[in-house]
């Protein structure tokens, strides 16, 4: 009589665990930046409040930037505050492995009063969107 055999064999598995695990190699660091870049986009919309609140300022005080700080300072879990002095906005980021800071700086039109801005920061480029490479936005 002869047996059906069924089910893998030990090198079958072996390989299979072995993709598995180079995979996990792969994506883990990529997940790993993946949610730094998300926590970092925070940090950039907590700017962009204040990057409003500048703009306002200057199109109602003829094309003149706030000697003083305006904005109100916030903080979340991913935000230790935000500031400006005159017209550059900072976000200070506290996102494990991306601190640093974002920063908006702004560029009055004397003639339209408005504001163009450029984003920039300390805050490592590959954590940054693409928005936020140091170019007009």
């Amino acid at each position: 009589m002869k047996k059906n055999m069924q089910g893998f064999t030990l090198i079958e598995l072996m390989i299979v665990v072995a993709i598995i695990a180079i995979l996990a190699a792969i994506a883990l660091p990529a997940y790993s930046d993946y949610t730094k870049k998300a926590k970092v986009s925070e940090v950039i919309t907590a700017a962009s409040s204040g990057r409003t609140t500048i703009s306002e300022y200057v199109a109602s005080n003829n094309g003149s930037c706030p000697t003083a700080s305006i904005i109100e300072s916030q903080s979340t879990t991913h935000v230790s505050g935000v500031s400006n002095a005159g017209c550059v906005v900072t976000a200070v980021s506290r996102v494990p492995g991306a601190t640093g800071n974002i920063v908006l700086t702004g560029n009055v039109n004397a003639s339209t009063f408005q504001v163009d801005w450029v984003c920039g920061g300390t805050v490592d480029s590959k954590y940054r969107p693409g928005s936020c490479q140091g170019v007009k936005n």
